[in-house]
């Protein structure tokens, strides 16, 4: 992605030959349709292309413009790149004629392109504007959101999806922000990152300060919550995977690369769920142990689990950002496969 003046900024794939290698996994499954949802700068799409036979497709979705713009660098007649979310996937592959896919990869979370652009409002460690979005051309920002959300949704993101235990003060001093300003005159609203890194930062108690030596900034689970509410990140993930059991072939395969346990934990409940439907059903409603029920009459599960994958030391070394990476891959079942249409 190209930034401001001459600034190019990279991104270091992660877990890529482990996440292709699972998606395609030999030569018999080389000639089938793929989607990478979350197309990024291409490091996977080019991985997956490569092992691609000639009649193999691969379609790849992003909803952020700049990687629209880097598909564009992809000159291959078997790749064809949508700009769109991966929670409609299902939609924007029908539009293409494509209803039933061989396997579907999912890469989680913000790129790192996006994190290193000041432009995009995604780091505290660099003062730009409070964006957060991976679309920029539409949502609420960042600095919107924040203008306008009470101090109850306040608390309610920061808590849940920062998993941040001082949400209550943090929310209370954005609210005060917006009624007080930071010094006791006019109000004035957050406007940059560096101007909530400076508000989180103050509104923790002293021993949750910076660590000297790069130590976690008091403000990085605030940073996560906001962003994850922004782009409905965790609702996008939820609506992908349901999908992904319409589209996916029998023998088809879901790899999803998470980076931090809430997304890992909706990626592994989604996966347990469908390769032991029998365990969801008692957790509903116990006494469904006591019926003589056969085999046959249980839910049949319509996903296999076939790995769960960290990043070694070479790689962390390599690219510090893939220490929290999770891989889980699973393959479809011919149980309850619906009717392509």
């Amino acid at each position: 992605m190209s930034g401001p003046a001459s600034l190019t900024f990279q991104h270091q794939t992660v877990l890529a030959s482990a996440a292709v290698v699972h998606l395609v996994p030999d030569a018999s499954a080389a000639s089938g349709i793929y989607v990478d949802g979350t197309f990024g700068r291409g490091g996977h799409s080019r991985l997956i292309l490569e092992r691609l036979a000639p009649q193999g497709r691969l379609i790849a979705l992003d909803r952020d413009p700049q990687a629209a713009a880097a598909a564009q660098a992809i000159a291959d007649p078997r790749f064809r790149f949508a700009h769109a979310r991966f929670s409609r996937m299902t939609s924007t592959l029908a539009d293409m004629g494509v209803t039933r896919v061989n396997g579907i990869l999912l890469d989680i979370g913000v790129s790192s392109p996006q994190i290193d652009d000041p432009a995009r409002g995604f780091s505290l460690r660099a003062a730009g504007p409070l964006d957060m979005r991976m679309d920029t051309t539409s949502g609420i920002t960042a600095a919107e959101w924040l203008a306008t959300a009470t101090l109850d949704e306040l608390v309610r993101v920061i808590r849940d999806y920062g998993e941040e235990r001082f949400a209550l003060p943090i929310a209370k001093a954005l609210v005060a922000r917006r009624a007080h300003g930071a010094d006791g005159r006019a109000a004035r609203p957050l406007a940059t990152t560096a101007d909530l890194a400076a508000l989180v930062a103050d509104a923790v108690p002293k021993r949750r300060k910076t660590v000297k030596g790069g130590g976690q900034h008091p403000a990085t689970r605030t940073f996560q919550a906001v962003r994850i509410h922004v782009n409905q990140e965790l609702e996008e993930l939820a609506l992908a995977l349901d999908q992904s059991l319409q589209l996916l072939a029998a023998g088809g395969r879901l790899a999803v690369i998470s980076f931090h346990s809430l997304e890992d934990r909706i990626v592994k409940r989604f996966i347990e769920a469908h390769a032991h439907p029998e365990r969801m059903l008692e957790r509903l409603d116990p006494r469904l142990r006591r019926l003589p029920l056969s085999p046959a009459q249980l839910p049949q599960p319509s996903l296999r689990a076939l790995a769960r994958l960290r990043p070694d030391d070479a790689e962390v070394a390599a690219n510090p950002r893939a220490r929290s990476a999770v891989l889980r891959v699973a393959e479809r079942t011919e149980a309850t496969l619906p009717e392509a249409a």
